[in-house]
């Protein structure tokens, strides 16, 4: 397995700071979520009509680009548009970079659309607009992942697109954290039903603490839930090594993201200490 680290974690990090840290932390790769001020790395030319000196800079520092983390949520209502638009930027975005991946969200926190829309329904809305999506110029030289988030957080949940779309484009991306403490799921269970569309995987740990003054609240289906708070990597509550033992035992060989929220919760640890971190507790579990 490879590993990666996501910009949402370090937001205040130049292109310099990226590959020299990324490097000397022993990161394989990067995941681009944000760049500096602005969240969207399509509309920056560093990544577009300068994307080729922006590669051999991360290459040069021995980082791929991993993934271009996307806001496409496929089946958000109303979304058809914009989603095409984002689309085809990333697909210029990424393969100027040499990323292989995008991340798609299902409906990215747009649990009203439950109040309109069965399930069912707003997968339909998903299947087509990811037909859509893969129909674009150069898109099938891409693996589009699926994240576990939001209203597909359940595994059988998301299958209900991946079932759909049997396409060797398309794929699951599973955020460990997610399904385990959002989604009530074991490992296990999860990966019963995603393990064999699987095409890369978050990771972030946390604990139950409400009383903790950094405690998160978070949306999910059917109100709020408070009490979680993240931690160091390894120090949580949360099944991260029996996960990553089912992907080793399952011969996963593609990407571990250290996923840090460090752009939304500005609390949290820095990056100078969460991703050396993250990549000390992770390499001994998949050596």
């Amino acid at each position: 397995m490879k590993l990666t680290f996501m910009t949402l974690g370090c937001p205040g990090w130049d292109l310099d700071t990226i590959c020299a840290r990324g490097r000397d932390y022993g990161f394989d790769g990067v995941d681009f979520r944000g760049y500096l001020d602005t969240l969207d790395i399509t509309t920056l030319p560093m990544f577009t009509t300068g994307a080729a000196k922006t590669r051999r800079q991360l290459n040069d520092a021995g980082l791929e680009v991993s993934c271009i983390s996307s806001s496409i949520a496929v089946c958000k209502v109303g979304a058809r548009q914009a989603n095409l638009d984002e689309a085809r930027r990333t697909i210029v975005t990424a393969r100027g970079m040499g990323a292989g991946i995008v991340r798609l969200f299902g409906s990215s926190g747009a649990f009203k659309d439950l109040d309109t829309h069965s399930r069912s329904e707003l997968a339909k809305i998903g299947c087509d607009m990811v037909e859509e999506i893969l129909a674009l110029d150069d898109a099938r030289e891409l693996l589009w992942v699926f994240e576990t988030h939001d209203l597909w957080v359940k595994a059988n949940d998301a299958r209900l697109l991946l079932d759909a779309i049997p396409s060797p484009n398309f794929g699951a991306l599973w955020d460990m954290g997610h399904t385990f403490r959002v989604g009530g799921e074991s490992p296990e269970q999860t990966w019963a039903a995603i393990g064999s569309r699987v095409g890369y995987v978050h990771v972030k740990d946390a604990a139950f603490d409400p009383a903790h003054p950094q405690a998160m609240s978070e949306n999910f289906e059917g109100g709020t839930r408070v009490g979680w708070r993240y931690m160091l990597p390894g120090t949580g509550q949360l099944p991260l090594a029996t996960s990553i033992g089912l992907l080793k035992a399952a011969g996963y060989s593609g990407w571990l993201v250290c996923e840090h929220e460090k752009r939304w919760h500005r609390e949290l640890p820095e990056p100078e200490v969460i991703f050396p971190a993250f990549v000390k507790w992770v390499r001994p579990l998949i050596a």
